[in-house]
């Protein structure tokens, strides 16, 4: 049917043009962005997947940091009670060398000097209260402490550590509470600040010798949380990874897929927008029509 009015070829015609450019336009976009999911209608369902699973990766970096700064944490700690041990040892030394008949008081004097004053280094990183340690003092900033938290004091819980992103995953490093046992008899002071230990003290040794053993049942313990630690941080960063991957196969543009597809439309407007313009001439074919008449 000739017909003027109305122009059925040319109404397909453009509404085939605008789908081929809606799509163009989409695939542009997607190619010029990086996602796939441009509006939340390209994939609704995979749009509430990818957010949840991106919210579980950022839960995860947050726990990896967490892990991080706990085992900077034991480290720190193992530092300073390596440093003990070192300082303990020398004491034990001193001890015996202040048993040497050959010594005269001054010597002794001198030995004892040092060992108050490697007694001050001990006091001085553990820290304590008057009623803890003895002196005439608190000591409430120990030397032994990380970001203001005190390394070697008495904490029953321990300190927890988030090692997962879910509610629970959690671990405690256990205290290590050197104001106690045998490295109290080395570091007490009574009510004017004297030492009770003295470097010549029958029992110096053996009490030296327990504290020594204390601070390394303290590393060891610190040792193993350290151990678990780390593995937590290797399970955290390969679960990153993996939802990172997840999240890229629902968010991220295949580029060689959707170039393919950019060509496509591309050449649909083209070729569309050349069948419109053949189209609007249709009409012009009862102007003949007429002209014969």
């Amino acid at each position: 049917m000739s017909v003027i009015n109305t122009n059925i070829q040319a109404i397909a015609a453009a509404r085939n043009l605008n789908a081929s450019q809606e799509a163009l336009g989409r695939s542009l976009t997607r190619l010029s962005s990086g996602s796939k999911i441009v509006n939340p209608s390209d994939d609704a369902a995979g749009l509430a997947v990818s957010e949840k699973l991106d919210a579980q990766n950022r839960r995860v970096k947050a726990a990896t940091t967490n892990v991080q700064n706990a085992i900077s944490y034991v480290q720190t700690a193992d530092g300073f009670m390596s440093g003990m041990t070192k300082i303990l040892s020398r004491m034990s030394e001193l001890a015996i060398l202040a048993k040497d008949v050959t010594k005269n008081t001054t010597d002794i004097a001198l030995y004892q000097e040092e060992f108050n004053a490697l007694q001050d280094q001990l006091r001085a990183t553990i820290g304590g209260t008057t009623s803890e340690i003895g002196g005439t003092a608190d000591i409430d900033t120990p030397l032994g402490a990380f970001n203001g938290i005190t390394l070697f004091g008495a904490n029953a819980t321990g300190l927890t550590v988030t090692i997962g992103q879910a509610v629970g995953q959690d671990m405690t490093i256990p205290e290590s509470n050197l104001r106690d046992g045998s490295m109290l008899d080395i570091i007490d002071q009574n009510s004017s600040g004297a030492y009770a230990l003295s470097v010549t003290d029958t029992d110096a040794i053996g009490k030296i010798t327990s504290a020594i053993q204390d601070v390394a049942t303290e590393r060891a313990s610190l040792g193993a949380s350290q151990s678990r630690l780390e593995l937590a941080a290797k399970t955290l960063q390969v679960e990153y990874e993996n939802l990172g991957a997840a999240i890229s196969r629902i968010r991220d543009v295949d580029v060689a897929e959707e170039s393919t597809q950019y060509a496509k439309y591309s050449i649909l407007v083209q070729s569309g927008t050349a069948m419109l313009a053949q189209a609007n001439q249709t009409p012009k074919s009862v102007l003949s029509l007429l002209q014969q008449g």
